[in-house]
């Protein structure tokens, strides 16, 4: 039937050609802009998971600076510390140098041991990054944020925000690499009522006059101390075993290796202080390896966080981006359906003018 008033020729040409408008207009979206899903719209699922893994992302930006902070942070720890060991060699071998020696010498050898600890001091004073010192701290009254009385001066610990997670529930956390600055310091200049344990080099510990009972103090207060003892009850306890150890032995000294002094020592006394800087020695080289740890792993963590945000970048893409190939061709083709859709919605509404031809 030919009708004037329905040309249902025209309206599949026209529903046709409509069609083909509208895949051309994504295609040419995703052309112009790069993606295949770029709005909710267009797949709401991979637009929100794509959304949610660049916020990711951004998130991990801002660890891989935190880890670059922390590095330069205990890479100036480190820097400072192994000049520190280096020092406490070279006071190591002044002192074996005075065992024997004439009490002239003596005070030779100790102007040289003692510009040696103020350059201790200045390595300890210098390694700061960003406001950020661990070698020479001051403590203070619950200076780990707690109430009890065991925080009483204890250094916080260094926390550096190492991972940006996001559990299988959706839910994120932070994770960080904790330095315990305690085990570390060098120097603390905190009152003695704030401190519950002194620098590796100011801590002021007795000094026997026999190396067996030096020896035996130091190990039972090292014991002590990693037991949680404060320095007080520390020294009371290793006190105990040096007079066990040996009995005879006396106190000729309780300074520090900060500012050891062998003017006028006999010869057990220095040995007694050789026993010292070497316990020393020990810990500081432990702290060093503490530290060199830390170094280590947070290189690797820095490595790792860009290649993870890589690999979300690779999975975004995956999901969003649009394949340029294959977008490219359909816009020919789509070009191509449009030109034939106009010229059959062309021939359809042409075919009323044949009713024309019936009237004359």
């Amino acid at each position: 039937m030919s009708s004037i008033m329905t040309n249902a020729s025209a309206l599949t040409a026209l529903q046709s050609l409509n069609a083909t408008n509208k895949n051309l207009e994504t295609t040419q979206s995703r052309i112009s802009t790069g993606y295949r899903v770029n709005d909710a719209s267009d797949n709401a699922a991979y637009w929100s998971i794509a959304t949610t893994m660049r916020s990711d992302n951004q998130a991990l930006s801002s660890v891989q600076d935190a880890l670059g902070l922390g590095a330069s942070k205990v890479d100036t720890a480190y820097t400072g510390m192994n000049k520190a060991v280096d020092t406490i060699n070279q006071i190591k071998t002044k002192l074996v140098s005075a065992y024997g020696a004439t009490d002239a010498d003596k005070a030779k050898i100790q102007t040289e041991i003692g510009s040696l600890q103020a350059q201790l001091k200045s390595y300890a004073d210098g390694a700061t990054f960003s406001g950020t010192n661990m070698l020479s701290v001051t403590s203070t009254k619950n200076a780990a944020g707690g109430a009890a009385a065991a925080d009483t001066g204890v250094q916080a610990d260094i926390k550096i925000v190492s991972a940006f997670n996001r559990s299988s529930t959706g839910s994120a956390s932070i994770s960080t690499i904790d330095i315990k600055v305690e085990g570390i310091k060098l120097f603390d200049s905190g009152t003695a009522a704030n401190l519950k344990n002194a620098g590796l080099l100011d801590r002021a510990t007795s000094i026997y006059s026999s190396a067996k009972a030096q020896d035996a103090f130091e190990a039972a207060f090292a014991s002590a101390v990693a037991g949680g003892a404060t320095d007080t009850a520390a020294k009371t306890a290793a006190a105990t075993a040096a007079t066990t150890a040996d009995g005879t032995a006396t106190i000729v000294s309780t300074k520090s290796v900060f500012n050891l002094d062998i003017t006028g020592a006999a010869d057990a006394t220095i040995g007694a202080m050789l026993s010292k800087v070497e316990t020393v020695l020990g810990q500081m080289t432990t702290a060093a390896t503490t530290l060199g740890a830390a170094k280590s792993r947070i290189d690797l963590q820095k490595t790792f966080t860009q290649s993870l945000m890589d690999s979300i970048d690779r999975g975004v893409g995956q999901l969003v981006d649009a394949d340029m190939n294959k977008e490219s061709t359909r816009l020919q083709a789509l070009q191509v359906q449009q030109q034939l859709g106009i010229q059959a919605l062309s021939i359809a509404n042409g075919s009323s003018q044949s009713i024309l031809s019936l009237f004359r």
